[in-house]
C-alpha cells in the first residue's frame, strides 16, 4: 500500500533545519514546496532536527547487532546489506519489535524531481530501499517505517521530503499480514540534496535513536 498524501518536501541550509510542514491530505496527491525564510535564522532546537554542529551527527563506532538478535543500540554504525533489530512503535497502539535491512541507496536525477516545480532545481534525489521484518510478532499491520538520508560522516542534508516518487521510490506501508514473526515487506524512503551526494540512511524512531541514529553506509 503506497502513501497517497500530499508530498512536502522543505528545503533549508544546513544551520537552519526548523521545518514548518504543511499537513497531509487525504487524496490529494500533488506536490508541494515548502522552504524556511532565509539562512540567517537561528537554529532549532527541536530533537527532530539536528544541526551539523550537533555532536550526534557523528555517531561513536559500535558494533553489528549479535546474531541472536540483540537490538541495535544507538549510533550502531553498518554496511549496506547489513541487517538490524529494532524497537519500533507506530501510533500510540502499535508497538514491536522489526528487523531492517538497508539493500541501497540509489541516485536517482534531477528529472525525477519535476513534480516537485520549480523550487526542486538543482536537487538530486537518492533512493533508500529496505527490508523490513516484523521480529516480535505484535501486529504492526499497516504501520510505516521511515529512514533518514544523510551526508557521508552523518551530517544532515539540508533537505527533508514526506511522501515518495511513484514508481521510483515507493513508500509502502507494512501489509495486512504483517501480524506474525518472520513476516516482511520492502519499502522506500526518498531523500534529496543540493550539496554533497547521501550516502548514510538513519534510523531515528524513539528518543533513543533520535539523537544518537543507527547508520547504514557502504
Amino acid at each position: 500500500m503506497t502513501h497517497k498524501g500530499r508530498i512536502v518536501f522543505a528545503a533549508a541550509a544546513l544551520t537552519t533545519l526548523s521545518l514548518g510542514l504543511t499537513a497531509c491530505n487525504d487524496g490529494d496527491d500533488s506536490a508541494s514546496v515548502q522552504e524556511t525564510p532565509s539562512a540567517s535564522a537561528p537554529a532549532s532546537s527541536s530533537p527532530s532536527a539536528p544541526s551539523s554542529e550537533s555532536p550526534s551527527a557523528e555517531p561513536s563506532e559500535k558494533s553489528s547487532p549479535a546474531p541472536g538478535g540483540d537490538v541495535a543500540a544507538p549510533g550502531t554504525k553498518l554496511k549496506i546489506g547489513e541487517r538490524a533489530i529494532l524497537p519500533f512503535k507506530y501510533g500510540t497502539s502499535k508497538t514491536g519489535t522489526v528487523a531492517v535491512t538497508v539493500t541501497a541507496i540509489e541516485k536517482g536525477t534531477e528529472a525525477d524531481m519535476a513534480r516537485f516545480g520549480d523550487k526542486a532545481k538543482g536537487m538530486t534525489p537518492y533512493f533508500i530501499r529496505m527490508k523490513v521484518e516484523n521480529v516480535g510478532g505484535t501486529d504492526l499491520s499497516y504501520s510505516s517505517l521511515r529512514l533518514r538520508g544523510k551526508l557521508a560522516g552523518g551530517g544532515p542534508t539540508g533537505v527533508i521530503l514526506i511522501g515518495d516518487l511513484p514508481g521510483k521510490c515507493d513508500s509502502e506501508t507494512a501489509p495486512r499480514d504483517f501480524t506474525t514473526k518472520g513476516a516482511s515487506y520492502e519499502t522506500c524512503s526518498l531523500s534529496a540534496t543540493k550539496t554533497d551526494p547521501v550516502a548514510v540512511a538513519a534510523f531515528e524512531e524513539g528518543d533513543a535513536y533520535r539523537d544518537s541514529p543507527v547508520l547504514w553506509s557502504n
